[in-house]
């Protein structure tokens, strides 16, 4: 077996082209009605798909790497990435485009995947480190990936960008295959395409109608049908799944305590963090005296702190938990979050402000990521990992699909003219400070009342690859 070390960084180099994803289209997002003649709605789908897509496929691959091998799915999204990736660099209009995004946005389930592998082939004074530091590239690689995507746009052709990401697809595909051994635990049985299909549709409208609420109107038909029709599918997938055989996911250990409310805080995690990543770039790259007038590449380096902060502390992250638990790393990431939107509502004034800002909140994601998935897997039997990691990376998703609607619904709704251009105003920037303090503390609060102890691990027979 190659060196527990090398594995650990595989894994991590492919988490950060996961999370990369999602900032990769930033530097251009604007200039998409231009670059492909279509209307702004329209050239949201974009980011939409890649979204959706990431949300709908986490829970499903990591059930499909319980029963058919880890390394095996995490080579198939891998895949799928460079896939997506090629079509997107070829495309000329938006249809192509959104497909190779959507394809792209699969690859996020490397991630729960990864932690998942962890837990069965290292040894076990090294998981708790690892799994932080894998954890922490959910936030690194986006932060990270900001300033490369805007230096690669501003000197060369938008389409770089694509090739860029099928590259980093084609290395870490080799990488795994060369350097992550073979999963041999596996969970039998069928899998349930009845279930993955009813979580699909469910999550596909809740997901659109929280992310295109802005555009099609909160109260708006096509809102209300596809959040209101995506609850009651949600509601009778649930259904299902307590009595099928052999469900997608084990809905009874997703609704033991330390599970749900872990899920629960990850969701309120989720809309902190990315509350950040809407409202930091824009403040930094408005023109006085709505921002400070940075271009991208300035604000991205500006931003990109908090992911260093978090590297950085991946691995004492992963020591601390071993010392103080991660139920209570997991409330000192929270109260680091409250101190960083705190901060911004009394001091927003100048760069440096936002600079102390953002690496208060690398300390917050860092800690409160890398404690998530050692409670989940403290807390469920080793068969279930994959399927239990992709749900918690779903509710985290759930939480940065709301506040990319909800901060964005802020911000143009509180705005003034400024130039000829409507531009948010200092009180949409301190509204939306205030609603990360307040997811903050609902993640606080859900920690506090996660309980101490551990489930014994369950042991399971390994089936051949």
């Amino acid at each position: 077996m190659p060196r527990q070390g090398a594995i650990v960084a595989v894994l991590a180099v492919a988490g950060l082209a996961s999370s990369f994803m999602f900032t990769l289209v930033v530097p251009i997002q604007a200039k998409l009605p231009e670059l492909l003649g279509a209307s702004r709605e329209d050239t949201a789908w974009v980011v939409t798909a890649t979204l959706l897509a990431a949300a709908v496929m986490t829970p499903i691959a990591g059930r499909l790497g319980d029963m058919y091998g880890k390394r095996r799915i995490v080579l198939v999204l891998v895949a799928t990435l460079i896939v997506g990736s090629v079509i997107a660099a070829l495309s000329t209009g938006l249809v192509w485009l959104v497909v190779g995004r959507a394809l792209q946005g699969a690859v996020t389930g490397v991630i729960p995947l990864g932690i998942s592998i962890l837990r069965d082939v290292l040894h076990e004074d090294r998981v708790d480190s690892a799994i932080a530091l894998i954890s922490a590239t959910l936030g690194v690689g986006g932060a990270l990936g900001l300033p490369i995507s805007a230096l690669a746009t501003e000197y060369a052709d938008w389409h770089t960008l694509f090739w860029m990401a099928a590259a980093l697809g084609v290395i870490v595909f080799v990488l795994v295959l060369w350097i992550v051994p073979v999963s041999v635990l596996r969970t039998a049985g069928r899998f349930d395409y009845a279930g993955a299909a009813g979580l699909a549709i469910g999550l596909t409208g809740i997901l659109l109608a929280i992310s295109r609420g802005d555009q099609w109107g909160w109260l708006s038909a096509p809102v209300l049908a596809c959040g209101l029709g995506g609850a009651g599918i949600l509601l009778v997938w649930g259904w299902y799944e307590l009595r099928v055989a052999e469900p997608l996911l084990d809905l009874r250990v997703a609704a033991r305590r330390p599970v749900l409310l872990t899920n629960l805080a990850s969701i309120a995690m989720g809309f902190s963090l990315f509350s950040s990543n809407v409202s930091y770039p824009q403040l930094l790259e408005l023109p006085p005296p709505a921002g400070f007038g940075l271009t991208l590449l300035a604000a991205s380096l500006v931003i990109m702190p908090s992911g260093l902060v978090m590297m950085v502390l991946s691995p004492y992250s992963g020591r601390l938990a071993g010392t103080v638990g991660p139920r209570r790393l997991l409330v000192l990431g929270a109260i680091a979050l409250i101190a960083a939107y705190g901060f911004s509502l009394v001091l927003a004034s100048e760069v440096w402000h936002i600079l102390v800002a953002n690496v208060l909140i690398g300390v917050g994601i860092g800690f409160g990521y890398a404690a998530m998935p050692m409670l989940i897997m403290r807390s469920v039997p080793q068969s279930e990992t994959g399927a239990s990691n992709g749900l918690n990376a779903l509710f985290r998703s759930l939480g940065t699909s709301a506040a990319a609607a909800v901060v964005a619904a802020v911000l143009a709704s509180m705005s003034t003219v400024q130039g000829g251009v409507q531009v948010p105003t200092a009180a949409a920037f301190q509204a939306t400070f205030a609603l990360g303090i307040g997811a903050a503390v609902i993640a606080l609060v859900m920690a506090a009342f996660i309980p101490a102890g551990r489930d014994p691990r369950e042991t399971h027979p390994s089936l051949p690859e």
